[in-house]
């Protein structure tokens, strides 16, 4: 489907939506997404163990790196887009049940989005704790300390290995995040996935189990998916022009 042609009414009168985001709807705010074209590991494929667990904790070098990336990453002025604007207006509308993101950005809450309705499926990049004891700090506390040349600081408290409180590759989801998020999918009428390629689990089951609850899919993404075959609607549109559309009321 294109953005210009007419809208289904099973969507235009749904009355409530979950909404689940990847990558792909941050991109326009110049955060890269990981395995487009032009992704960060489609460019550089040994990036995928700065966020691998057992990569992390058994290798110094690596967590350098990682906290290397992190202070990078963090440098630019990054600002919500369009594609976050518009799931700030489907709150406004009242027909918003919630908003699972796989990303760890924070920029659904810095676009406005109700943070008791935001979901962060992999955690947040704004914290940082410690794998041993659990204490959680800030990011930009533990970038400053690698500014000040620690380049792998760890925790004050028991000296045990710190991580960005993100999700990494091989770490378990906390368990009430992904009771909440289930629970979101399977009292929704239309489940929209935005910006995923659907392929990493177990945020990508969620379209599974939308689907059994009998809620329609909307899938919008740049790239196929495995699930498209089974949606009712798949837009390849630019995410910033086609969401404010199929989302208005």
């Amino acid at each position: 489907m294109t953005v210009h042609e007419p809208l289904p009414g099973w969507l235009t009168g749904a009355r409530r939506i979950t909404v689940l985001t990847g990558a792909g709807i941050s991109t326009d705010s110049g955060i890269p997404d990981y395995r487009g074209p032009n992704g960060v590991w489609t460019r550089d494929p040994d990036a995928e163990k700065l966020v691998t667990l057992s990569y992390y904790v058994a290798d110094p070098d690596i967590r350098r790196r990682a906290w290397l990336m992190r202070r990078d990453t963090q440098a630019g002025d990054v600002a919500p887009n369009a594609g976050h604007r518009a799931l700030v207006d489907l709150e406004r509308q009242g027909r918003l049940r919630a908003l699972l993101t796989q990303n760890v950005d924070g920029l659904h809450q810095a676009a406005g989005s109700s943070p008791e309705l935001v979901v962060e499926l992999h955690g947040t990049v704004h914290a940082v704790e410690c794998l041993a004891c659990g204490d959680r700090t800030t990011m930009a506390e533990a970038l400053a300390r690698v500014d000040a040349g620690e380049p792998d600081p760890a925790c004050r408290l028991c000296g045990g290995i710190l991580k960005s409180a993100t999700v990494s590759f091989g770490q378990a989801l906390d368990l009430a995040v992904v009771e909440a998020a289930a629970e979101a999918t399977t009292d929704c009428d239309v489940f929209v996935a935005v910006g995923t390629s659907l392929t990493v689990h177990p945020a990508a089951g969620l379209t599974d189990l939308a689907a059994q609850a009998g809620a329609r899919v909307v899938v919008v993404n740049a790239q196929p998916t495995p699930y498209d075959t089974f949606a009712d609607l798949v837009v390849r549109e630019p995410i910033g022009t086609s969401l404010p559309r199929l989302l208005a009321r």
